[in-house]
């Protein structure tokens, strides 16, 4: 049986409900031409400002709330545009996108899709369904106590 493929304002739909149950904040706002990702934007005080027309990958909408996800609480209040150059949040924020999008049911291409991750999204989906690449930062920081990828939280506790 095949599925219908969501589109992307049901996406978007899921995915901010999702981030809106787990506590981060979305805005709905027209944006610029100067974010990092075309139609996102992290504002202080982990709000994500989503611009639907510019918008062009929806799975980049979880990419961005993994890196506020995987921050200790008080660095996440004070995270702005840019949520850093650390490797390690990168790779665990890439994991948190992976297990969110499995969470949500949604397919991992959607996250990890052909116009991101320097070409590379094709390797990163092998090594997340067996729970390589970036798992073991996850169970670090307290997010990850069982089976991979089921979450036992979804924000870094303290």
């Amino acid at each position: 049986m095949e599925t219908t493929p969501l589109s992307k304002d049901e996406l978007i739909r899921r995915i901010t409900d999702f981030l809106e149950e787990i506590g981060l904040q979305v805005s709905f706002r027209p944006l610029g031409d100067e974010t990092f990702l075309p139609g996102l934007l992290i504002q202080p005080g982990s709000v994500i400002a989503v611009d639907r027309e510019r918008l062009k990958w929806p799975g980049d909408i979880l990419h961005e709330a993994g890196h506020l996800a995987v921050k200790a609480p008080a660095d996440r209040e004070l995270t702005g545009a840019n949520p850093g150059t650390d490797g390690g949040e990168e790779m665990a924020a890439i994991a948190w996108s992976y297990a969110a999008a499995r969470f949500l049911d949604i397919p991992a291409e959607v996250v990890l899709h052909e116009g991101g991750y320097k070409g590379g999204a094709d390797s990163l989906i092998p090594a997340l369904a067996d729970g390589g690449f970036g798992v073991p930062l996850l169970r670090y920081y307290g997010m990850l106590e069982g089976k991979w990828p089921h979450l036992t939280f979804w924000l870094r506790p303290e």
